[in-house]
């Protein structure tokens, strides 16, 4: 039986303008290191990971004072204009390398406070899935559909949404297969579990802890750092 293994992806082409720092903020400084680093270490020590794959920006001249020592091989390619783009080349740059029954990880450069017990629970709950699946938690505040000037057309009943996450686990030839297409037709990918619905596939969700944000605002990188320093308190690393 052949074995299936795990390659985690990456995406950190991105420079962050909605953050308005003058460093992308998965550079930024999170308790004494930068917020990529505690990223890559957190998915670095996941048991049964072959490697990881980061797609950095063509002017990015911050990843090379990353002071990294990772259990398993680290690589990095050229990422590209869209989140897509970057997941895309990573992927690709892997396929000399990937088997039929390997997995592809894409984990956001920018959720430093992912819990390693949650991806494992993301790994055991998909492995005999056909497509894969993602983190995730249902939507916990009321919902509500707005027009293009804010007025509130209707309440939206939250009882069948979830707040997606990262990572997000596909078996590697499907997504990559995904990915190609939707590139191919234009289709505009938010994450990878919607090229794998675009390409007819029904991901799994499974359920991860709220504190897994992914830092977009200034406020919250506050909020990693509280959530950062409650987890090592709990034993979480």
């Amino acid at each position: 039986m052949t074995v299936p293994r795990y390659w985690a992806v990456v995406p950190a082409a991105g420079v962050g303008r909605r953050f308005g720092a003058d460093i992308p903020k998965q550079y930024l400084p999170l308790r004494g290191r930068p917020v990529l680093q505690h990223t890559l270490e957190r998915l670095a020590a996941l048991p049964g990971l072959v490697g990881v794959v980061v797609a950095i920006g063509a002017t990015d001249r911050w990843w090379a004072d990353l002071q990294l020592a990772l259990p398993c091989p680290l690589e990095v390619v050229p990422g590209g204009a869209e989140r897509v783009d970057s997941v895309l080349r990573a992927a690709r740059h892997l396929v000399p390398r990937l088997g039929e029954a390997d997995w592809l990880l894409v984990h956001d450069a920018a959720r430093p406070c992912v819990r390693p017990d949650d991806v494992i629970r993301l790994m055991d709950a998909v492995r005999d899935h056909p497509c894969g699946g993602l983190l995730g938690a249902p939507v916990r505040d009321t919902m509500k559909d707005v027009d293009a000037d804010g007025t509130v057309r209707a309440t939206v009943d939250r009882g069948r949404l979830w707040h997606a996450y990262t990572p997000q686990l596909f078996r590697a030839p499907l997504l990559l297969a995904a990915l190609e297409g939707a590139v191919a037709e234009g289709r505009p990918v938010t994450d990878e579990a919607s090229a794998m619905e675009a390409a007819g596939h029904a991901p799994r969700m499974v359920q991860g802890h709220a504190d897994n944000l992914k830092i977009t605002r200034r406020e919250d990188l506050a909020l990693a750092e509280f959530f950062l320093a409650r987890q090592v308190a709990e034993g979480v690393a």
